[in-house]
């Protein structure tokens, strides 16, 4: 009888093991029902939105736009050349866009621009023209109005973007940045406008205080809601590389052909950086003590800590850019100094936006830009400041 008791026990417990692994196995099998029910749902959510906004493009469109033909990861190409790389399509930056045509009704009709363009093609060629002239630049760029402000004239765009451009000189760089930045933005399908900071006097380049500038003068004109602070001499070489604001600030130039379309160093946030304009209240700005180009970099990334906020980067075969000739007032490397976070936590909440001194001497509405001429240089002990 002991003997069948225990037998009897044994088998009881074998079932109550069985049940509880069959159990379980209900349990696996409807977590993954419903996994699958959620994605279904999800697929015809985002196709239902897809067709309430008119998106004329495929999920398989969608796809290869995000896939097609790429350089091979660490290739290095050249680039102001009038011969693309054998085996990669790369298209003129104004190539297609004479498609884009006013359309006969109110913008109150005009029908939404997809999520994305059909003019967006990938790697450009950065091809600048000898002997290039503003009035070329202007004559090649019909729909840009007066200050540089560009809508898409066939359909209703849902991105707002200023680009400011700390300014100090660069004549021909910022020629060539035009030439090519505005064909650029319109394959977008963007709202955006280029406001130029011209700093004038014989002060050193404080670009930190020029961004602060450019960011509440292009404020004052539009609801924009995004801003890129571009520097003069950089190129971008791929359309998909967007210039619309996330949920995080970006630094967007991450691979600079100078070098080697890597980052130079860790914490690099040089050349164009994109942030919307809550972010730039939240990190108080940029610096306005910085004269030259010595750690402002250090300082905008302590910033995005302190306030606690992420960093955003677009992906290396996006985020490529041509570097033109000249001073690079935005790329030297210098190693932190001690002690130097430690003044950036002191000091951060306090030199910014909401110290930002200078005097606006001009305002001119250019054909391909606003020209903001400012000027910055410290004031005089007990000397009014205006901003």
């Amino acid at each position: 009888m002991r003997w069948l008791g225990s037998v009897t026990n044994a088998h009881a417990s074998c079932l109550v093991k069985l049940k509880a692994e069959l159990g379980m196995e209900g349990r696996v099998e409807q977590q993954r029902w419903l996994l699958l029910l959620f994605l279904v749902v999800q697929l015809l959510l985002m196709g239902a939105f897809l067709y309430q906004n008119r998106h004329h493009h495929s999920f398989t469109s969608f796809f290869h736009f995000l896939i097609q033909e790429r350089p091979e990861g660490r290739e290095e190409l050249p680039f102001l050349v009038q011969i693309s790389p054998p085996g990669i399509r790369y298209q003129d930056v104004y190539s297609n866009l004479s498609q884009i045509q006013p359309m006969d009704i109110s913008e109150e009709d005009l029908p939404n621009c997809p999520i994305i363009s059909p003019y967006i093609n990938g790697p450009l060629k950065v091809m600048i023209p000898e002997n290039l002239t503003m009035e070329q630049v202007v004559e090649k760029n019909p729909l840009v109005e007066l200050g540089g402000q560009y809508r898409p004239p066939d359909c209703w765009t849902r991105h707002h973007t200023a680009v400011v451009v700390p300014y100090y000189g660069q004549a021909q760089n910022l020629q060539h940045l035009l030439f090519h930045l505005h064909p650029f933005l319109q394959r977008q399908q963007l709202h955006y406008a280029i406001y130029v900071v011209n700093q004038v006097n014989n002060t050193a380049f404080n670009r930190g205080k020029l961004r602060n500038v450019g960011f509440w003068e292009a404020m004052q004109e539009e609801d924009w809601d995004c801003v890129f602070f571009h520097d003069v001499n950089l190129l971008p070489e791929d359309d998909r590389n967007l210039y619309i604001c996330d949920i995080f600030p970006a630094h967007v130039s991450v691979a600079i052909d100078k070098f080697n379309y890597r980052l130079p160093y860790r914490g690099y946030l040089g050349g164009v950086f994109a942030l919307r304009p809550i972010h730039y209240l939240r990190i108080n700005g940029f610096p306005n003590t910085y004269w030259g180009w010595e750690h402002e970099d250090d300082d905008i990334a302590a910033r995005l800590k302190l306030s606690g906020m992420l960093l955003s980067r677009p992906h290396l075969l996006f985020g490529r850019y041509h570097m033109l000739e000249g001073q690079d007032p935005s790329h030297k490397q210098s190693p932190q100094t001690p002690g130097l976070l430690a003044r950036i936590h002191r000091r951060w909440r306090h030199d910014g936006l909401n110290s930002l001194g200078y005097r606006l001497l001009s305002k001119e509405v250019q054909p391909l830009y606003t020209n903001l001429t400012v000027d910055i240089s410290p004031p005089a002990p007990g000397a009014p400041v205006t901003g």
